[in-house]
C-alpha cells in the first residue's frame, strides 16, 4: 500500500446519481495531469470480476459533465461480496497493472471497497455518489442537490393543481432508508406534513390535523412521504386518510425515478469535480482507504471503515422547523 500509484481504475457502483459523470471526468483528467494512467471499470464491481476494463484518455470524458447517469454504467454485484469474486477482481486488476481505485457510490459500495482493500494491496478512495445524502462525514453527496430540486419542481407543479381543485396531495419521494429528500423538498415547498424513516409516523396526529383543516375549509394540503417511511409510503397513508376522512378529495403522486435522472445542477457538477480532483490527490499523497467528503465547504476525509458504520442523522432541530413552519 506504500507503493506509488501509477494506474487508477475508476468505477461507479450502486444506484446512479446526477454528477457521477462530472466526478469521473475530474478523476481522469487529474490523474493524467499527474502522469497516472486511468482505466474505466464498467458496470461497477461487476466489471472488476468480469474483466470489463478499458483504458481512458482525456477525450474519453469530453462532453459528459452535463449528462446525468454514468458513462461507466453501474450495477450491484453479489459475486464481489464472495471471496472467490474478489479474488477474480484482484487478478484482473493485476493483469491491467491497476494499483489504485476510485469508487463512486454509496455506503454499500464503500463496504465492498473496505473489504477488498483489507484483503489485497489495492488502495481505495471513495466518492459519495448517492441522491439520499445518508453518509456521515459529508454535508452533501453527489446527486442530492439535483434530486431534491427535481422533487421541488414537481411538487410546486402539483400544488398548482391542488389549489385549482381543493385537494390533498400525498407525494412520495425517494428515500428508502433516509428522509433527506423528503425533508428538504417538503420544507422548501411548504408541505403541511413530512414523513420520513428517521421519525415515527403517528397517523392519528395527521388525521387530527387534517380534520381541523377540513373544518376550517383549508382543503389544499401537501404531504411529502419518503418511500421508506415506516407507515408504508404514500399509498398506505392515503388509504388510512380516505377511510377516516371520506369527504376529503385525495390524490397520490409517486415521483419515482425521475429524481435520479436529468442534467446535474451547478452545485453537483462543482461538488463532483472537487471530490474527483481530491480523490486522485489522496492517492498521489499516499492517503488511502478514505472517502472524500465536504464539511463546511472544506474537504473532509473519513476512513472507509468508519463510513460504513455511520449514517447521516436528521436532528431534532430540523423536525422542529417542519412543525413550526407547517402550522
Amino acid at each position: 500500500m506504500k507503493n506509488k500509484v501509477t494506474k487508477i481504475g475508476v468505477l461507479s457502483s450502486g444506484g446512479d446519481s446526477p454528477g457521477m459523470n462530472a466526478a469521473i471526468r475530474a478523476v481522469v483528467r487529474t490523474a493524467l495531469y499527474n502522469g497516472i494512467e486511468v482505466c474505466a471499470i464498467m458496470k461497477g464491481y461487476t466489471g472488476m470480476v468480469e474483466d470489463d476494463i478499458v483504458p481512458m484518455d482525456s477525450r474519453s470524458v469530453a462532453n459528459i459533465i452535463q449528462r446525468g447517469g454514468t458513462i461507466l454504467k453501474t450495477s450491484r454485484c453479489l459475486e464481489f461480496f464472495e471471496p472467490e469474486g474478489r479474488k477474480k477482481a484482484y487478478e484482473n486488476l493485476k493483469k491491467h497493472g491497476i494499483n489504485g481505485l476510485v469508487i463512486i457510490g454509496g455506503d454499500g459500495s464503500f463496504r465492498g471497497a473496505q473489504i477488498f482493500s483489507n484483503e489485497y494491496d489495492i488502495p481505495c478512495i471513495g466518492l459519495p455518489g448517492t441522491i439520499d445524502k445518508d453518509i456521515a462525514g459529508t454535508d452533501f453527496t453527489i446527486g442530492f442537490d439535483t434530486a431534491v430540486n427535481t422533487a421541488v419542481e414537481a411538487i410546486d407543479k402539483i400544488r398548482d393543481t391542488a389549489e385549482a381543485h381543493d385537494r390533498l396531495f400525498i407525494i412520495e419521494v425517494m428515500g428508502r432508508d433516509a428522509g433527506y429528500i423528503a425533508l428538504h423538498s417538503g420544507i422548501s415547498t411548504g408541505a403541511e406534513n413530512i414523513l420520513i424513516p428517521e421519525r415515527k409516523t403517528v397517523i392519528e396526529d395527521i388525521i387530527t390535523q387534517l380534520a381541523e383543516k377540513e373544518r376550517r375549509q383549508k382543503l389544499v394540503n401537501i404531504i411529502v412521504v419518503a418511500e421508506g417511511d415506516e407507515f408504508g409510503g404514500a399509498e398506505e397513508v392515503a388509504k388510512v386518510v380516505r377511510e377516516r376522512l371520506p369527504l376529503m378529495e385525495i390524490r397520490v403522486c409517486i415521483l419515482g425515478h425521475i429524481q435520479r435522472g436529468g442534467s446535474p445542477s451547478c452545485m453537483d457538477r462543482v461538488l463532483a469535480s472537487r471530490m474527483g480532483y481530491h480523490a486522485v490527490e489522496c492517492l498521489v499523497e499516499g492517503r488511502h482507504n478514505v472517502f472524500v467528503g465536504i464539511v463546511n465547504n472544506k474537504m473532509n476525509y473519513t476512513p472507509l471503515n468508519e463510513a460504513v458504520k455511520k449514517k447521516q442523522r436528521i436532528s431534532d432541530e430540523w423536525m422542529k422547523i417542519v412543525k413550526i413552519l407547517a402550522s
